[in-house]
């Protein structure tokens, strides 16, 4: 049986090995229709049909690809998503 303390060797060990990335700060994050239904709380043909289509609405970024067919699927700054979400706080 493994102790509490070599399981906690270990699993410092793993981490000193596995790279990690600087966390994007949430302003800067790109998020996906999937990751903005999210946080809106809708399901992501709601966003696409009825919210990302609202002048009020952020601007897709898309970054181009490979893929020449079809346009790069639309990301969205999460921090204008938030803020454009915030606009519908009720006044009370």
């Amino acid at each position: 049986m493994f102790d509490a303390k070599f399981i906690e060797q270990l699993a410092e060990a793993v981490a000193l090995r596995v790279p990690t990335a600087p966390a994007v700060p949430l302003e800067h994050q790109l998020w996906t229709t999937t990751e903005v239904a999210a946080h809106v709380r809708r399901n992501v043909h709601d966003v696409r049909k009825y919210m990302a289509c609202l002048p009020s609405f952020p601007k897709a970024i898309r970054i181009p690809g490979q893929a020449v067919k079809r346009p790069p699927h639309p990301l969205y700054n999460a921090g204008e998503v938030i803020a454009w979400a915030k606009r519908f706080k009720d006044a009370n």
